[in-house]
């Protein structure tokens, strides 16, 4: 830390020098004119501290250079005047503060120098804290894959990071919507200000209104005081409105309007209040079906659209799985303080025949569960349990007949998107006519 000390007073000037040095350890440089303080501004002080009374010129003037050069280095004025109105006038202008030359004057200049140094330090630490936060986030990536179908999510998590387009992210449950929200988020242009998450589908849908745009005191039953809703609270960040496609026909028939006039009214309130929020939704629906069915707002899908992103299932990810398992037992590990644990390749092999209906989550808690039970530092395939379907080395342990084998890919199919047969024959891509002959043969039913 660097002061300058500009005191015409040769004796005051050496004694507060060695003062400060000592109480300090600042570098004191000491100059008696206003010329020579001016001329060695280019060495950029971080206080200040101007007798306003020199040979050559005034503290007023000196000290409208400094600000100017300076704004936001503190000038402490010390003046043997003890006149209130020109202190308070310099207060005013943004000096730090005003000492009278008395015989208190070198104590008081003293604390106030150390109150700034501290400050000062305190200043260093929070920027510190942020570059460290700012180094974190930059090209955050929580998502692991090296898989085909993930490289093209990664590719469109970077397009959507470099705009504030809105971006609708779909897939199955416990495919990773969030973390790809929050990626999106951390490697914007918005990623100092909060990422703020919302679940449609968890809140009952009387109270989506007020969870959105807030509401005021006694707007309601059990409303005891004023809440800001998930709008104001991510005010130039990003908000993430999960599972999108469960948020009935009224409430979409509000967000539509928030979301084209960027503002909120609170409920019972009358204030409008102007956002600045980044959109990112998610959904496990499909829905442009969802608006052929008439649940959910064509207008509105067309706002929300933006830069859609489809998460693949786990089970399309290839050797992903194993990637995942090994970050996952590498996470347990170090977070429940256990030496490291390798998994067998009898218990990979047993991992990538599985088809984890509950996708990245589910093979995270299959992880840790694993890695409990593991007696060794080695996972076996004793040691891996699922407890959600049968596996594929289960579904091929019954000799079945090819045609066999094919109705039990459509009961599993049919049961999957609710015994629509019409969706069911494009996934499939075979005639409703096979579809339906198979299925009379299983005794499923089937809507269109």
């Amino acid at each position: 830390m660097r002061v300058f000390l500009v005191e015409d007073d040769e004796i005051t000037g050496k004694a507060l020098k060695e003062s400060l040095i000592k109480e300090t350890g600042a570098e004191v440089l000491v100059y008696s004119t206003g010329k020579e303080f001016l001329n060695n501004l280019n060495l950029a002080p971080d206080i200040i501290s101007l007798d306003y009374l020199l040979p050559d010129s005034t503290g007023a003037v000196l000290f409208k250079k400094v600000k100017k050069m300076f704004p936001d280095v503190p000038v402490i004025i010390v003046s043997g005047q003890q006149d209130i109105s020109t202190a308070v006038e310099l207060l005013r202008q943004g000096a730090y503060d005003y000492i009278v030359k008395d015989r208190n004057m070198h104590s008081r200049l003293i604390n106030l120098v150390k109150k700034i140094a501290e400050h000062i330090s305190l200043q260093h630490k929070v920027s510190e804290l942020e570059q460290e936060v700012e180094r974190k986030y930059l090209d955050y990536n929580p998502i692991k894959g090296n898989s085909q179908v993930m490289h093209q999510v990664f590719n469109l998590i970077e397009k959507g990071a470099r705009t504030n387009i809105t971006v609708s992210i779909y897939g199955e449950t416990g495919t990773g919507k969030e973390l790809v929200a929050k990626s999106i988020h951390y490697n914007s242009r918005r990623r100092k200000a909060k990422f703020v998450a919302i679940n449609v589908s968890a809140i009952p849908s009387e109270l989506v209104e007020s969870e959105l745009f807030g509401h005021e005191k006694g707007s309601f039953t059990g409303a005891m005081s004023k809440r800001i809703g998930k709008f104001e609270e991510a005010t130039g960040g990003t908000l993430f409105l999960d599972e999108i496609g469960d948020m009935d026909l009224n409430m979409q028939t509000k967000l539509l309007r928030a979301l084209q006039e960027e503002e909120v009214v609170r409920v019972g309130g009358n204030e409008v209040i102007k956002t600045d929020v980044r959109i990112i939704v998610a959904t496990h629906k499909n829905l442009a079906e969802e608006v052929q069915k008439g649940t959910f707002r064509k207008d509105l899908y067309f706002r929300l659209l933006g830069l859609p992103i489809e998460l693949p299932p786990l089970r399309e990810r290839g050797d992903d799985v194993l990637l995942l398992a090994k970050f996952f037992v590498d996470e347990f590990c170090k977070k429940n303080g256990l030496d490291p644990i390798s998994l067998s390749t009898k218990a990979q092999e047993k991992l990538l025949r599985y088809t984890y209906p509950g996708n990245v989550r589910e093979l995270k808690a299959v992880i840790d569960l694993a890695c409990v039970m593991a007696g060794t530092g080695t996972i076996r395939p004793d040691d891996i349990t699922f407890t959600s379907t049968v596996s594929r080395d289960n579904f091929l342990q019954t000799e079945r007949t090819l045609e066999e084998y094919n109705v039990e890919i459509v009961k599993h199919f049919m049961s999957r998107y609710h015994n629509n047969a019409r969706l069911v024959a494009d996934k499939l891509d075979i005639g409703k006519t096979t579809l339906y002959r198979m299925l009379k043969r299983s005794g499923e039913n089937a809507t269109e």
